[in-house]
Parts: structure tokens; C-alpha cells; sequence
């Protein structure tokens, strides 16, 4: 009779076992936090350098005013190119709000950037005699002003404005531009005209030498990408104009060239470069 009760209770128990299982509670996983994702930003301070070539134009307008009214002379004019390679550092902050990126920059260039023009200036004097006679036709000069410019260095003050997205920024850019715009000219008059029958003039040449300093405007667009750590890389277009430029020389007194010549030139500038920036402080911010 024992043992027919210890043999049902087990039995019973293999029964009721599975179902008390089921209506245990089932533990919940864990909650696992989502990893952060990393997301570059581009607000600090940096420095850096840049290297590239500029591909620009000078247009110069050559007027020789005579001293007197029995001349006249016809203005020359001069357009060529004035490029060669620069290269120097900028500096700058950014601040980034959202997608869009507001920053400041400065910089100053080097460069190799040179022309060489020659223009012809053309002189009509009337020739007087004593009466009664037949004035002889008036005679005609032409002198040549070789006129030579270069760009030796330069700089900029920009505003940027830009879009981020993430690693990579697309901006624009300008502001104010200075450099020293240096000219280099000389104005020759050929021999041969005579004064009276017949002495023939021996020509001659004179040289002038000038330098200023010229504030215009720049303006363009670049794209930046970060490429580790606080390093970054960008390619950049600038447009820049410095204005007109005046030269005038000292009185000439050449025959026939007697009185003042004076250049008004106008430098403009098309810029391509390449550059490297370090920017301080974290690069990385973290977006759930």
C-alpha cells in the first residue's frame, strides 16, 4: 500500500511538472543602449597652408599728352596675361549650426605671377613754314612703351558660408583683397626725324618704375573634406580685382614726344589652390 502511494504521487508529479513550468515567468532580455553614431563638426579655430597657380589679366590704356598744340597723339592700349605659381597660409574660424557652417579667413600669398606687353603710341605733329609756301604734309612717330607688371604678393579677408554634411563642407567665400602691384616701363622713340633740313634726331628711352599697394575685392567657392583627426583638405576658386591702377612718368622730352605720358591699367585675377588645415580642438561630436 507504500509503496502504491509514493508510486502515485511521482506519477502525479510527472504530470503537473510541465504545466507549473509553463506558468513560471519568462525572464525579459536586456535592454541594450544603441550605439552612438559619430558625426564631424566643423566649429574651432585652424591654420594651414595652401599652393597653386594663378591665371590673370592686365589691360593697360596708354595716353601721351603733348605739350603742344600742333601735336596730337593717338592712345595705345595693351591686354595681357599676368600668371605664374603662389602659395602661402590662411587662417581662419568656424562655427557650424546645424547643417550650415558660418566662418571667417584670412590669408597671404607669394607668387611668380608676371606679363610683359608691348604698345605702340602713335604722334601726329604739324609741320609750320614761312609764308608764302606750301606747309609740307605733318609728320608721323611712333614710339613703343614696353610695360611690364607683376604680382608679388597679396592677400585676403573672407567671410565663408557653407553647407556640412558631415565629412564634407561646400562653401562660398569673399570679401577684401590688398597686394603690391609692381610696374616696370620703358618708353622708347626711334631716330631718324629731322628738325630742319636736315638734322636727324638721335631717339632715346626712358624708364619709370613703380609700386602701390591695391586694396579691390575677392570672391569664389571651395569644398573641404576632413580627412582624420583635425586634419582637413580643400580645393579653392577665387575671382579677385584690384581696380585700376595709374602710372604717370616724368615730363618726356624726346623730339617729337615733348609732354606727359600716363598708363591706366586694371589687374584682375583667377585663382586655383589646393590646401591643408589643422582645426583645434575635437572634430567628432556624438548623434544618437
Amino acid at each position: 500500500m507504500r509503496k502504491f502511494l509514493l508510486g502515485s504521487i511521482v506519477f502525479l508529479g510527472m504530470l503537473t511538472g510541465p504545466a507549473m513550468a509553463a506558468d513560471l515567468p519568462v525572464k525579459a532580455p536586456a535592454y541594450e543602449t544603441p550605439v552612438a553614431a559619430p558625426i564631424y563638426n566643423w566649429t574651432g579655430f585652424y591654420v594651414g597652408v595652401n599652393g597653386g597657380g594663378g591665371w590673370g589679366r592686365s589691360r593697360s590704356d596708354i595716353i601721351f599728352d603733348p605739350l603742344s598744340s600742333s601735336s596730337t597723339a593717338a592712345p595705345g592700349s595693351a591686354s595681357r596675361a599676368i600668371d605664374g605659381a603662389l602659395g602661402g597660409l590662411q587662417a581662419g574660424y568656424n562655427l557650424q549650426t546645424s547643417s550650415f557652417l558660418f566662418g571667417l579667413e584670412t590669408d597671404i600669398q607669394a607668387t611668380g605671377q608676371n606679363s610683359d606687353a608691348l604698345s605702340t603710341i602713335t604722334q601726329t605733329t604739324l609741320v609750320g613754314c614761312l609764308v608764302p609756301c606750301v606747309p609740307p604734309p605733318p609728320t608721323v612717330t611712333h614710339a613703343t612703351l614696353d610695360y611690364a607688371q607683376k604680382l608679388p604678393w597679396f592677400g585676403t579677408l573672407r567671410g565663408r558660408i557653407g553647407v556640412a554634411a558631415d565629412h564634407w563642407l561646400v562653401y562660398a567665400t569673399g570679401g577684401l583683397a590688398y597686394g603690391e602691384i609692381k610696374t616696370d616701363a620703358v618708353f622708347t622713340v626711334p631716330g631718324g626725324a629731322c628738325i630742319a633740313p636736315c638734322t636727324p634726331t638721335p631717339g632715346g628711352s626712358v624708364a619709370g618704375n613703380f609700386s602701390q599697394t591695391k586694396t579691390g575685392w575677392v570672391a569664389g567657392a571651395g569644398v573641404e573634406a576632413a580627412l582624420g583627426g583635425g586634419w582637413t583638405g580643400k580645393v579653392e576658386y577665387l575671382h579677385v580685382d584690384f581696380g585700376d591702377i595709374d602710372n604717370t612718368f616724368a615730363r618726356i622730352t624726346m623730339f617729337p614726344f615733348f609732354g606727359t605720358l600716363r598708363a591706366t591699367s586694371r589687374v584682375t585675377d583667377e585663382i586655383v589652390r589646393v590646401g591643408v588645415n589643422y582645426r583645434f580642438g575635437s572634430a567628432v561630436v556624438t548623434k544618437y
